[in-house]
Parts: C-alpha cells; structure tokens; sequence
C-alpha cells in the first residue's frame, strides 16, 4: 500500500506539472494586458510599463515560466495584481468557505442520494421508483443558479425562515481565525450566537448544491443496487429469513457502494473548486469568486495559484477514493 501510494503521488506531481506548464503559458498568450487592465485606460503609459518591468511581465514568457518555477519551490505563489497581497495569503482566506459549503452540500447529497437510491431500487417499477427518476431528471435540468435564486426568493423572501447572501448577518463579528471555517471558530470560540446564525446561512447554498450532488448520487445508487440485488447472495440471504433492512444495509449496499464512492468522491472535488455561480448568488466569499474575478482581471499569479490548487484536490479527490475500495473491498489489493 505504501509503494502504490508513493506511486500515486509522483503521478499526481507529474500530473500537477502538466497542468502548470498548459496553464500558464495558455494564460499569457491570451490578448490583453493586466496591468492596463487594472490601472485603467487613463494611466500613463510610462507608469504601465514600470509596473510592468517590476512584475517581470515584460520578460519572454519561457523566462516568466522558470522564474514563476524557482519562486514556487520556494513556498512563494506569486502576489495578485487585483488584490496586491500575496496568492497564498488569498487562498488561505477564500478557499475555508468553500471547504465549508462543499462539505455541507456533500453531506446532504450523500444523506438524501442514498436514501433516495435505495428506496428507488427496492420499489423497482412502483410509483416511487417513476417519481424518483422523473424529479431526478428534472434536477439534472435545473440550472444551479436558477435554483439558488428561487431558494432565495421563496425561503428569504417570501417566507422569511433563512436568512440571505452571505456568511452571517452584517451586524455579527466575525470570530477569531483559527481553522477559516466559520461554524467551527464559532464553536471554538464558544460564540454560539454567531454559530447558529452561520449555520443558517449555510443551509440555502447548501441544500442548492447539495440536491444536484443528491441526483447524480441517487442515480448511481438505485442503478448499482439493482445490479446488487439480482445476485444469488442476496437471494440467500432472503432464504436464509434475514430481516429485509440487514439484506438491504448489511449485504446488498456494501457491496453496490464502489461505483457510489466514484461519484461521490468526483462530486466532492468539483464542489472543492468553487462553485461559481452558486457563491455569486449567495455572496459566498469562496473560491469560485476568487477564481472568476482572477480571469476577468487576467490575474496570472491568481489564476496559476487557483490551477495548482484544483489539480491539488482532485489528485487527493482520487486517491483517497482509490484507497477507499481496498476499506470496502479486501479483495482489493493495491501493490
């Protein structure tokens, strides 16, 4: 296991590197200058170019490549043009209300796509099993930031039972930074108030996020379960006059869960990355609008700091549910 996983992180860096070298040099070859960009159409054209010359982008893009190298292996990520604070120091900040929001999406995707599945599998052809795979097709049309805006306009708005956009209300303070989480510095900081106000601004995005996670999770769960279920395992374990919920939880569901680890582990990455429009609707200070503002500006510390975070997740995203199939499977063996 060892070997396979020192194997698995060479790969990944290799993979890492690949995406860098594409990334960067696609982002600078792009028409436009940042540095007009930011400073505006009405800057002189001589403090332009100074500033140009001080963030080496007057150089050739092989030199800017080499030097973005040596200043990577050294922990430096490079400063942002739009927010003039160093790349990582950005990250550190936006990226723990992503991890935040994908973590609760995930959770009740997890939560309502099995439970939804299973029902589905084991009510085959009924009623419930048409209005499952009819409301899940509907869910996989509905755009994200549809759904956020009618969230929004039924459960704020309207009702009055959520509060709106953002991470908490205007009038709280923040409590101190430890972890970047919100609910958890709450809870550190034994702020209560703030924590029962940031766990309910959580629930919209959330529930948004979460309910598209929960259709393409109930779809590969009812479709492995059916597999499942058709094995003469499962028929034994019927003869054998074990309760219906052991047959199903204990034997049928353990075994159906490889391809549901898959897409779970495949929906928690994308949600890592920053869902963009989601955390536009909901003012979500997350990574997705940190990503999306470093485009528009051609922000190339910012968007080469971004890269090399999403491809950092999704080798990690990999790995661990590789690692996860020997956990649920001792057949399996990595060596």
């Amino acid at each position: 296991m060892g070997a396979y996983v020192a194997r698995r992180l060479l790969l990944a860096a290799v993979a890492i590197f690949g995406v860098l070298v594409i990334t960067f040099f696609l982002s600078h070859i792009v028409p436009g200058d940042p540095v007009a960009a930011i400073l505006g159409p009405q800057a002189p054209e001589d403090v332009i170019e100074e500033l140009r010359h001080r963030w080496g982008l007057d150089r050739p893009i092989p030199e800017q490549f080499l030097l973005y190298l040596r200043r990577l292996a050294q922990g430096d990520f490079g400063q942002s043009l739009a927010t003039h604070r160093p790349v990582l120091q950005d990250l550190k900040e936006f990226f723990p209300a992503t991890v935040e929001l994908a973590t609760a999406s995930i959770l009740v995707g997890v939560a309502a796509g099995l439970a939804v599945g299973i029902l589905s599998a084991i009510s085959r052809g009924s009623w419930l099993d048409h209005l499952v795979r009819f409301v899940s097709l509907i869910g996989l049309s509905m755009p994200v930031f549809w759904l956020g805006l009618i969230a929004l306009l039924i459960f704020y708005y309207n009702l009055g039972w959520l509060p709106g956009p953002g991470q908490i209300d205007v009038y709280l303070l923040r409590p101190p930074w430890v972890t970047g989480l919100i609910t958890v510095d709450a809870l550190i900081a034994r702020d209560f108030e703030v924590f029962r106000n940031a766990l309910r601004h959580l629930v919209l995005p959330a529930f948004v996020l979460g309910s598209h996670a929960m259709v393409g999770i109930a779809r590969i769960t009812r479709a492995s379960m059916l597999e499942v279920l058709g094995q003469e395992y499962i028929k034994t374990a019927r003869a054998k006059g074990l309760p219906e919920r052991i047959v199903i939880l204990r034997h049928a569901l353990k075994n159906a869960l490889l391809p549901i680890i898959t897409v779970i582990g495949i929906y928690y990455g994308s949600l890592l990355e920053g869902a963009v429009l989601t955390e536009t609707v909901f003012a979500w200070p997350g990574l997705g609008r940190y990503a999306t503002s470093a485009i528009l500006s051609q922000d190339f510390a910012a968007i080469m700091g971004v890269t090399i975070l999403i491809a950092l997740i999704f080798s990690f995203a990999n790995l661990a549910v590789d690692l996860a199939y020997a956990f649920l499977n001792p057949k399996i063996r990595y060596e």
